[in-house]
C-alpha cells in the first residue's frame, strides 16, 4: 500500500491572496497528518507565489512526519535545501507562466547538471527524487544522474479524455514503474491524481508513495482537510478497483 504525501501549497495560495497569516500552514499540515498523511509536500517556487521560505523552515522544525520539498534545479534552491535539510527533495521543472508543473524534467538533456545538484543535496543526507514523465529514456537518465527515486508524472493519465486514452497512459506508467524498480529506484508518482483515478496508480506493484494536493484541498473546502485526506487514504488502501 503506497504512502500518501499531501501537498499543502494551495493553503498558502489562499493565505497569499490577502497577505495575512491565515489559513495557517502548520495547522493545515497537522490536519492532513491527523487524516493519515504520511508526509507533507510543499513546492517552494522561485516566484514564491504560495509557499514561503519561513513556511519550509517552520514545517521542518515542527513536523512529526517527513517533509518533502519540491523545487527547481537552481543554486538558490540547492542552498535552501542544504540549509533546511528536508527529509526528501523532489527536483521539478519550473516555468514562471505555468499554473502548475506541466511536465517532467528532461533529465537526459541535463544529466551532468542534475548529477551535480543531486550530489550536493544528497551530501546532507537528503533523499533526492526526480520528477519525470513515464518515459524509459528519462528513467534511465535519472539513474545516471544519481537520483535515489523517481516521481512519475501522472498528468497525461489524469487528463486523458476517454477510457482508451487513460488505459494507454496507465500502460506507459506501469512500464516506466517496472523499469524504475529494475534499476533500484524508489518509485513515487503524482500530479492530477484525484478520488476518481487514484486507485489504478496505487495498485502498481512497488509503488512507494503518491503525492496529491489540489484534489484533496478542493474536497476539503466542503468536508474539511482531515476528512478529505482520510477519504483519499481509504481509496489508496482499498481493494482493487475494476477498470471501466
Amino acid at each position: 500500500m503506497p504512502l500518501l504525501g499531501v501537498n499543502i501549497d494551495h493553503v498558502a495560495t489562499l493565505r497569499q491572496a490577502r497577505r495575512v497569516n491565515v489559513p495557517d500552514i502548520q495547522a493545515a499540515a497537522e490536519a492532513a497528518i491527523a487524516g493519515g498523511a504520511d508526509n507533507i509536500t510543499v513546492h517552494l517556487r522561485e516566484d514564491r507565489r504560495h509557499i514561503q521560505d519561513h513556511d519550509v523552515a517552520q514545517l521542518r522544525k515542527n513536523l512529526k512526519v517527513r517533509l518533502n520539498l519540491e523545487m527547481a534545479v537552481t543554486e538558490e534552491m540547492i542552498r535552501v535545501a542544504r540549509l533546511v535539510i528536508p527529509h526528501n527533495v523532489c527536483l521539478v521543472p519550473e516555468q514562471r507562466q505555468e499554473l502548475t508543473t506541466e511536465s517532467g524534467l528532461d533529465v537526459q538533456a541535463q544529466v551532468s547538471r542534475l548529477r551535480s545538484a543531486t550530489k550536493k543535496i544528497k551530501s546532507k543526507g537528503i533523499i533526492v527524487s526526480l520528477f519525470v514523465d513515464p518515459d524509459p529514456v528519462q528513467i534511465q537518465a535519472a539513474k545516471q544522474a544519481g537520483a535515489d527515486a523517481v516521481e512519475i508524472h501522472t498528468g497525461a493519465y489524469a487528463n486523458a479524455k476517454d477510457a482508451v486514452g487513460r488505459a494507454l497512459e496507465l500502460e506507459r506508467i506501469q512500464s516506466a514503474a517496472q523499469l524504475a524498480r529494475d534499476l533500484g529506484l524508489i518509485l513515487n508518482a503524482g500530479h492530477g491524481l484525484n478520488y476518481e483515478n487514484v486507485r489504478s496508480i496505487a495498485q502498481i506493484s512497488g509503488m512507494n508513495e503518491l503525492n496529491i494536493g489540489f484534489s484533496i484541498l478542493a474536497r476539503a473546502v466542503f468536508v474539511g482537510l482531515e476528512p478529505a485526506v482520510r477519504e483519499m487514504k481509504k481509496l489508496i488502501n482499498g481493494p482493487a478497483a475494476r477498470e471501466e
